[in-house]
């Protein structure tokens, strides 16, 4: 959720300050679920309250979209979370009270259930498991006090929601499959991982899409690309879509390895080139 301008009008919204409120970043309609901070001197925090949370997980992110469209000058970065929005802006081009207003603007037009804009998409990720694939799956399962397939099964047996984009280089962060109690992270994280390499900790999980140190524990890896370094975005995911993780065998790794992760939106293709367990 990159690629704001840098310079020039502010395209698709009002260009005057009494569109967006007196000028004191004031807002008479402004969305009680949403508060507005400053953060430093080139940022400004949006954070949604009095909601679950999947309702302000919807409303953070359907405020980057709009926030988005607006593109207004000087804005460089806009990061929705689970519950709160970075807007990251050149202090040069622009300031706190501009911002805050076309972000409460924006709010308060959407209330506090905005619908979605972007229909999700299902990525089908096929995955080898355990082995030098997934070194902490044995680990895992005893902490759980379940057996490997166990661990298997409930990992791949359901669509786990792309929350928000991590570190590093828009890592999919998702939920977390439905195991009986939080993860621990490792004791010693390791310098370097794989990417590829499939991860969960807490109540989360995430495929890791290029190498880099990291502590979570391993359960596996896929053998597809994650990112894709000639598009724009890099990603071929975002935000509120799903991905299910489908157990391969070691052997058919090749069989994937000339895919990227866009490929892997038809199950289809996925069971046409030697089928997946589950």
């Amino acid at each position: 959720m990159n690629s704001l301008l840098a310079d020039g009008p502010i395209v698709n919204g009002p260009t005057t300050k009494d569109s967006y409120g007196n000028g004191n970043g004031s807002n008479a309609n402004a969305n009680a679920n949403v508060t507005i901070a400053d953060c430093g001197d080139s940022a400004l925090v949006a954070k949604a309250v009095g909601l679950a949370a999947e309702q302000a997980w919807q409303l953070v992110h359907a405020l980057a979209d709009a926030l988005n469209e607006v593109q207004l000058t000087g804005v460089h970065d806009v990061v929705p979370t689970y519950d709160a929005l970075l807007v990251e802006f050149d202090c040069a081009a622009t300031d706190h009270d501009t911002v805050r207003r076309v972000l409460a603007h924006e709010a308060a037009r959407l209330g506090p259930h905005p619908a979605p804009t972007t229909p999700p998409r299902r990525f089908v990720v096929p995955v080898v498991y355990g082995g030098e694939y997934g070194p902490d799956l044995p680990e895992v399962a005893a902490q759980l006090g379940l057996t490997e397939g166990e661990i298997i099964a409930l990992h791949s047996g359901c669509d786990l929601t792309v929350r928000c984009l991590g570190a590093p280089a828009g890592a999919p962060m998702t939920d977390g499959p439905p195991f009986p109690k939080p993860v621990p992270r490792l004791a010693s994280p390791r310098t370097k991982v794989a990417p590829g390499s499939v991860a969960v900790a807490g109540r989360q999980a995430v495929i890791c899409p290029m190498p880099s140190p990291g502590g979570w524990p391993l359960l596996g890896r896929t053998p597809v690309r994650v990112l894709d370094l000639h598009s724009d975005p890099i990603t071929a995911y975002r935000p509120g879509d799903t991905f299910r993780f489908r157990p391969i065998e070691p052997q058919q790794w090749d069989d994937y390895a000339d895919l990227s992760l866009a490929d892997c939106t038809d199950p289809v293709d996925l069971v046409g080139r030697g089928g997946g367990h589950g």
